[in-house]
């Protein structure tokens, strides 16, 4: 029959952030890296996410991406198609949001989507069009920082508008509390008048149950993770899904354990700082990556060496604003930021290779590196961590356990992460 939902996410650790919020709402679900030359196996699966690294690149490469991921998903018969950003609404500001949906809806021949970035339970709430992170707005939350995608205005109705030439609209707060009924003649009035994309308002949890009943027979919608959780009810209303017991449920898992962090966000260095105070860290520079091969070979010394001793152990790029400007000054953005993610790429293959089978890595750009070095396909996802980020699994060579990995958006997770994940791991 199919799977019934197929997911196009722009980040590594986005796609898991959507998993998990499916695997916790029943769905069984697998992520691919990139889009899969050849149908998946699909007799245990609902849902599959398309996990691309299609965020801050040129707006035609993600455009053609994300085309070919809606294509193959069409081809194992998802019934709806969700386009996955993050909960901060980042990208460059000329896309890559817009033109994506734009090219999904056309290709789709649909008229109309809903934009719903919202995740309450981590603190992302928008009213009046306008994203909050927690009780600050988007441009005062810390994303104003953000190495590669600064966000500097909150109004997604006007930042949307600059990166389609599409009408963009808003259901507001007031039109949600009075329903799903309520709500899909507002969408319907709104798709008369040519709007094409709507920025849904989203406070709470049963707000995004509203839009879930709503827009569940739309061929496309978008959004954060939060959307996933609620979406997964409507499909089994429909008939769509079956109850599934332990939807999430991993093998046990085995060998050493390793955190790579590349992520500057707030709440990863707070992460930093907790491990740090309780574990063994190496701190990797830039300036100092591009001088040779010595601080790769010291950094990959030290691991090994507090690896042995029975770890955890984290090895980190993170560093305040400042830190990071001076850096990206002296090497320009895109060197610098490469730098630290072939070298983190690196890390990940020598250590898997040498024993690591329980695997941390913090940050969405640093998470694609990490998963494209290690050259892997597909990740079974297992339960939660924190909200947004699950446990997953993907077989390894020979006799050896299955490597479980979690890819952590860099906003996401409490104070404590890097630790607590190791001991919540089955």
């Amino acid at each position: 029959m199919g799977i019934v939902l197929g997911a196009i996410a722009d980040d590594f650790t986005g796609a898991t952030d959507l998993a998990n919020n499916l695997v916790r709402s029943g769905m069984r679900c697998v992520q691919v890296i990139g889009v899969p030359e050849a149908p998946l196996a699909l007799e245990d699966v609902d849902a599959v996410v398309v996990a691309l690294k299609s965020r801050s690149c040129p707006a035609s490469q993600a455009v053609s991406e994300s085309l070919a991921a809606l294509d193959w998903l069409q081809a194992q018969g998802a019934r709806q198609c969700f386009f996955k950003y993050c909960s901060t609404f980042d990208s460059t500001d000329k896309g890559n949001i817009g033109p994506v949906s734009d090219a999904l809806l056309e290709r789709l021949a649909a008229a109309q989507t809903v934009m719903v970035p919202a995740f309450p339970v981590n603190g992302r709430t928008v009213y009046q069009g306008h994203l909050f992170v927690g009780d600050r707005l988007l441009n005062d939350s810390g994303m104003q920082h953000h190495p590669l995608n600064p966000m500097h205005d909150a109004d997604l109705v006007r930042v949307l508008s600059r990166q389609t030439r599409r009408p963009v609209g808003l259901a507001p707060r007031q039109v949600l509390a009075q329903g799903p009924e309520a709500t899909r003649r507002h969408l319907d009035a709104l798709r008369a008048e040519g709007v094409c994309h709507v920025i849904c308002d989203t406070l709470d949890e049963r707000d995004l149950e509203v839009i879930a009943e709503a827009v569940v027979d739309m061929p496309l919608v978008t959004g954060g993770s939060g959307l996933g959780q609620a979406l997964p009810e409507q499909y089994r209303r429909r008939g769509w899904l079956a109850e599934v017991a332990e939807a999430g449920r991993l093998s046990p898992s085995g060998g050493s354990a390793l955190v790579l962090s590349g992520s500057c966000s707030r709440a990863t260095l707070g992460q930093v700082d907790h491990f740090l105070a309780h574990h063994s860290g190496f701190a990797l520079d830039p300036l100092s990556l591009d001088e040779g091969p010595s601080h790769l070979q010291a950094a990959l010394d030290f691991a090994r060496e507090r690896l042995a001793d029975g770890g955890p152990v984290l090895v980190y790029a993170s560093a305040d604003p400042d830190r990071v400007k001076a850096a990206q000054a002296a090497l320009g953005t895109e060197h610098a930021g490469r730098l630290v993610e072939e070298a983190l790429g690196y890390l990940a293959t020598r250590l898997v290779d040498e024993g690591v089978g329980r695997l941390v890595v913090a940050g969405g750009e640093t998470s694609g590196a990490v998963v494209s070095a290690l050259g892997l396909r597909t990740l079974r996802i297992g339960e939660q961590i924190d909200p947004g980020v699950p446990w997953t699994q993907v077989p390894l060579e020979g006799d050896r356990a299955p490597l479980s990995l979690a890819l952590k958006s860099g906003n996401f997770g409490g104070p404590d992460f890097f630790t607590r994940a190791f001991e919540v791991l089955p």
